[in-house]
């Protein structure tokens, strides 16, 4: 459950508590979120937490126009655009049907203006942010760890994205209890 937080009389963007669906926040140990952020993942959230902070504190005003939407939001905007656009195919490139949209799944941000939004192109790398698409300056998703590279630009939302590469197992130890297959990030790593 997210709870705001109180605010001073400061002009400040407003500030949200992450918890877990139907846990009580504990302000002692919540992390503090900025507004826009509510239905994102945890991580989603936190990382554009600390790159808005981040670009506060350069003089960049950043924040989020759209981050979760329902399915029937989705659909509603999917139903727009094939009326506006004339085709699926053509509304593709601008808006997804809720099935495909990361959306829906709280896997993507719409920020504004678009100085602030040049800024996270330019940085949110250093927290795992990445525009994804050449034709929305305004669309970003977690597609890195933080100081990765970013993938290259997706034309528009018709590309899909390309496939990841297969997982390669890791190599058996064999133990006294015979062999054993490790994860690199399995249990105590």
């Amino acid at each position: 459950m997210i709870a705001k937080l109180a605010l001073s009389a400061m002009a400040v963007p407003a500030l949200f508590v992450l918890a877990a669906p139907g846990a009580h926040a504990d302000p002692r140990t919540a992390v503090a979120a900025a507004a826009g952020t509510e239905g994102l993942t945890p991580p989603l959230a936190a990382a554009y937490t600390q790159a808005e902070e981040a670009a506060r504190a350069e003089g960049v005003t950043l924040y989020i126009n759209s981050g979760y939407r329902s399915y029937g939001e989705q659909q509603a905007m999917w139903e727009d655009g094939v009326a506006t656009y004339g085709s699926p195919d053509e509304a593709r490139r601008w808006v997804l049907p809720p099935e495909e949209s990361t959306h829906v799944s709280g896997q993507a941000i719409d920020v504004g203006p678009q100085h602030g939004a040049q800024w996270l192109e330019r940085n949110g790398n250093r927290w795992g942010l990445c525009r994804i698409y050449a034709n929305e300056w305004w669309h970003f998703e977690l597609a890195t760890g933080p100081g990765g590279q970013c993938p290259a630009l997706r034309a528009d939302a018709s590309e899909q994205p390309h496939p990841a590469p297969p997982q390669v197992a890791p190599p058996l130890i064999t133990g006294s209890a015979g062999p054993l297959q490790t994860w690199p990030w399995g249990p105590g790593r």
